[in-house]
């Protein structure tokens, strides 16, 4: 009885503070000086048709350096917790269909392509280095779930997360040096707003950002495929 009790309670004063919350929330008829500066300055100062990606590559650049961080140290969590002592022996696998197998080999580059368009072009159009990273690995991963048997390289994996990793670090701090701080895009030239050659050094750490995601994701799953 005590414990339904206090459990009303809690219920009654989550109530009460959720209930304040919605009824002060109220239309926004403006943008806050920060954000109208970011508005207006991200275009003409960084070079970004895209300005969400202006401010989370170059403005919040040390946000991004912490998500990519938080994703490397879940893979290698995964990756130690889940290391088997010894090989299996005589374990099978239900192989997939020819049908299942073909079509997946179709439709690979398909994906890996517009995983590469949705990070290279994140700074015209809506998508980044996270998007097309996922999108890698779930080409990656529809490959791996075709055929049980496939095997990826996770020296491979490796190799390719700490070089681009170590360049887009690399790429962050140029900016220092040759711009006006950590991960400033505009030691590269900017270009013509809203043509490929843009923005500055943003598509390139996009890139680096999606090939440092796709590998860690993939690496992720890889990991799992060895544990089944």
């Amino acid at each position: 009885m005590a414990k339904r009790v206090i459990l009303l309670l809690l219920l009654g004063g989550l109530s009460v503070l959720f209930y304040r919350v919605v009824m002060d929330i109220g239309p926004i008829t403006a943008l806050s000086p920060l954000s109208q500066q970011m508005v207006t300055e991200a275009p003409l100062t960084l070079g970004s048709q895209n300005v969400i990606t202006a401010i989370v590559v170059t403005m919040r650049g040390l946000d991004t350096l912490g998500e990519v961080a938080v994703l490397f140290i879940a893979a290698a969590g995964i990756g130690f917790l889940l290391r088997r002592n010894k090989e299996r022996t005589g374990e099978k696998r239900r192989d997939g269909s020819e049908i299942l197998k073909t079509g997946a080999r179709l439709l690979l580059p398909l994906i890996l392509l517009f995983g590469v368009y949705i990070f290279t072009h994140g700074h015209l159009t809506p998508g980044g280095g996270f998007q097309g990273g996922v999108i890698i690995a779930s080409a990656l991963l529809l490959m791996v779930l075709s055929d049980v048997n496939m095997k990826i390289s996770y020296a491979l994996l490796s190799l390719s997360e700490s070089v681009s990793g170590f360049a887009y670090t690399a790429l962050g701090i140029a900016g220092f040096f040759l711009a006006a701080g950590f991960l400033d895009n505009r030691f590269l030239p900017i270009g013509v707003l809203g043509s490929f050659l843009s923005a500055g050094a943003i598509p390139v750490i996009y890139s680096f950002i999606g090939i440092k995601v796709g590998c860690e994701l993939t690496g992720i799953f890889t990991t799992l495929q060895e544990d089944v």
